[in-house]
């Protein structure tokens, strides 16, 4: 049993880190200047209420700047919605973010699992309908999911909604991979309509800065979203964080860039994976799972390349990891490492 998230390189020594989902391209010129000039707010408190960013966000997005909540990354808003909501049942997707569930036992609430079956290509199904059962008050879901990659159709988002929206579920609906995929495939155009929906988003992944902790809620109920707020704490976005997030917001053909990048590098690699015997589930977003019978992680770990090891999801075997998809480059130098394992007696 490895760590419950990727990217642990204080306690291993390496040389290249797949087992992180942020952006090949690393973070924006932009964002990076904005870093370096807010060392000079140091001296002040941050902005308690985040005033332009939420103002530069709700520019980017086109959406009202009062259904904008920040939090010191999606975890942080994670826990915000349980301990506001307080719900009595939590219904989870498996295998899906670990972080859903640590949220869910934080606030008390009773967690059920809906397995994603691997002969639907862990995709969920109409049986997803029938397990919203009327004693359940929120469910997470992952579009596109984490460790799979799998994206949901809106579609059949829509109609799974509209199921919570009359039984009275909420729906924490994580889209923090959803750039990597087009931002088209978001369901953000139906929170006018849903009244049940909220969105969380991150700028961690899509533009590569796990350090600075920076996500975003999404709501049209003004009710629910002061309940949330409610349980965040004064200042909790440092002017780091409040400086990259307005940056990132005027970054719009980077993540047009990204999307495309991401799609054609994805490719390649799944096919050169599976060209190593290796099996690869279908996906979208910036990283592929992958089953094996040889022990991965800790074969690449000693040639100083991390993956993120999946034996610690809920509802997937032994043998399946997650790898993040990189630079060509760097995606060379793994294959060349896998080649090597391949080779060994």
């Amino acid at each position: 049993m490895h760590g419950i998230h990727g990217g642990d390189r204080y306690r291993n020594r390496i040389r290249l880190d797949f087992s992180v989902n942020v952006n090949p391209l690393g973070m924006p010129e932009a964002v990076r200047d904005s870093l370096h000039r807010a060392v000079e707010l140091c001296g002040g408190y941050p902005d308690i209420e985040a005033q332009e960013l939420k103002k530069a966000v709700s520019g980017m997005l086109s959406v009202p700047e009062e259904s904008v909540l920040f939090g010191n990354g999606a975890s942080e808003l994670f826990m915000a919605v349980v301990h506001g909501i307080r719900p009595g049942k939590i219904l989870i997707p498996v295998p899906s973010f670990y972080g859903y569930e640590y949220a869910a036992r934080a606030a008390g609430a009773e967690v059920v699992y809906y397995p994603l079956k691997p002969e639907a290509g862990y995709l969920p199904g109409e049986d997803l309908m029938d397990a919203l059962s009327e004693d359940v008050d929120l469910l997470f879901l992952a579009n596109p999911n984490n460790p799979t990659g799998r994206l949901v159709g809106k579609e059949y988002l829509g109609r799974l909604f509209s199921a919570c929206r009359r039984k009275q579920i909420t729906v924490a609906l994580d889209e923090c991979f959803i750039e990597f995929c087009g931002r088209e495939h978001s369901m953000l155009s139906e929170l006018p309509c849903l009244d049940n929906l909220l969105i969380v988003r991150a700028f961690t992944k899509i533009f590569a800065i796990p350090g600075v902790r920076l996500g975003y809620l999404l709501s049209e109920n003004a009710a629910l979203l002061d309940r949330i707020k409610r349980q965040l704490p004064e200042w909790n976005l440092s002017v780091f964080a409040q400086a990259a997030g307005i940056a990132c917001a005027g970054q719009s053909a980077f993540l047009e860039e990204t999307a495309d990048y991401v799609r054609r590098e994805r490719r390649f690699l799944a096919e050169r994976l599976e060209g190593l015997g290796l099996r690869t589930v279908p996906g979208e977003a910036g990283f592929i799972l992958v089953h094996s019978g040889k022990d991965l992680y800790h074969g690449l770990l000693r040639q100083g390349i991390l993956i993120r090891s999946c034996d610690n999801f809920r509802g997937l075997s032994e043998g399946f990891c997650r790898i993040a998809v990189r630079s060509r480059k760097e995606n060379e130098m793994l294959l060349e490492a896998l080649a090597l394992m391949a080779d060994e007696k």
